[in-house]
This record gives C-alpha cells, structure tokens and sequence, in this order.
C-alpha cells in the first residue's frame, strides 16, 4: 500500500484536491482511502463517502494535531491494509504553519493557497519547505502574473518540490497529480520503526498543561521571551 500525506494551511482546498486526484486514481481501478485530521470540527468526511472514498476521522481536540497524527498513524496504515487500499492518503491542517506531519520515504504533498498572500510561502516551515510535491489551488481566480510570482515565492522556499497547480472545483491537473503519487515499489505494510522528517514543535509549558492564569509566575517549562527594546524581536 502506498502512503501519502497531504497537509498544508485551513482552508486552502486540501479535501477538494484530495477528493478530485483519488477520482482519477479510481479510474485506473487502485482502492483508494482517507484518514482525515483535524482539530474540533470536520465535516469532510461526509464528502468523501459522497464520492465514496473509504475515509476515518480524528479530531485532536486539545492536542496538537502534529502530536495527533503522528500517535495514531501506525493505526492508520494498519486500517489501510486491512481495508486492501491501493493507495492510503492522510489529511491534516497545518494550524500554525510550523507543523511537520512528514514521514521520511513517505511521499508528502502541500496544499497552498494563492490566494493567501504573496509572502505566505515565507511564513509556513516545514510543512512546505520538505514537502515531495506543492499544489497550488486557486490559482483561476488570480492572474497569470500573480500566479507566477506566487510560484516563483513556492520554488525560493522549496526548490527541489514538484510545483503545480490544481483546481479543486473542476479537476484540472488533478489527473496530472494523480500519476505522480501511486508507484508500486512505495508500498509499505507497516510505518512503525519509520522517522519523522522533521521534529515536532517544541512544547511541554505549564500553559500546554492546563494553565490559565497568566503571569510569570505560572509560565513553567519550555518558555520563549521576546525581548523588548527599541527594536522589537521575537
């Protein structure tokens, strides 16, 4: 079975995407399936069995998502062979732009928006820049201009991913995409003994615990101060 993951910021047409490329892989007749992360709310699921794709839901509540994902892959990919999928995609949202749901030798795409902001592909870590493949969606509704220069940004950031553009709303390129993910000799049975690509963000502060109250006093663990002067830096 091959993995793959599929990640990128709220709302920049992960599922869409998703759901239009597992069509096309439908069509070569490769059984295809979703895990879908998120935080507190998804209805996506309901989309992918509309368009009847096999899909599990988590949500990680007051966890990290990164944190999430990663605790309950093995279980993934165990649902996935089970399930005698072709082809096992994982979704989940890159909240904070610092997540890392990579797995090495495990091929891993990012969704990006272009609509988000030219200096947007600056600002997200290394969900982008380690990223196997980068989608860009909404690209129809900008001009060819903006989406070159927003590409051109993409490419800085990340020079050795595959960049493209996909249309979640009427699957151009999706067909393209689709030929770039399923390769036989990715198969794999099991993701247990396999490595990150990149840690997860640092945490563990009395605040990740359930502190409210705010204070130096209260704020135990792992803790960053800006520093306040003239020159403001984080």
């Amino acid at each position: 079975m091959n993995l793959i993951t599929f990640s990128g910021p709220p709302s920049s047409g992960k599922t869409s995407v998703i759901i239009k490329t597992l069509e096309a892989m439908k069509r070569r007749e490769l059984p295809v399936g979703v895990v879908k992360f998120d935080c507190l709310y998804t209805d996506d699921d309901a989309l992918y069995e509309k368009a009847k794709i096999p899909v599990m839901k988590g949500l990680s509540g007051s966890l990290c998502p990164d944190h999430y994902f990663v605790s309950n892959i093995e279980e993934a990919v165990k649902w996935g062979v089970e399930k005698n999928l072709s082809v096992l995609v994982t979704e989940s949202a890159g909240l904070c732009n610092r997540c890392s749901p990579y797995i090495k030798d495990v091929l891993s795409i990012c969704v990006i928006d272009n609509l988000s902001g030219i200096n947007t592909p600056k600002k997200i870590g290394p969900m982008l820049k380690l990223a196997d493949i980068i989608v860009i969606t909404k690209g129809d509704i900008v001009s060819q201009a903006e989406r070159e220069v927003f590409a051109s940004r993409v490419h800085s950031v990340n020079p050795q991913a595959v960049t493209m553009f996909v249309n979640g709303l009427t699957g151009q390129g999706a067909f393209e995409l689709s030929t770039l993910l399923y390769e036989e000799n990715r198969s794999i049975s099991s993701v247990k003994g396999m490595n990150l690509r990149y840690p997860m963000p640092s945490a563990l502060c009395s605040y990740c615990l359930g502190e409210t109250r705010i204070g130096e006093a209260f704020q135990l663990g792992n803790v960053r101060k800006m520093k306040f002067g003239d020159k403001n830096e984080g």
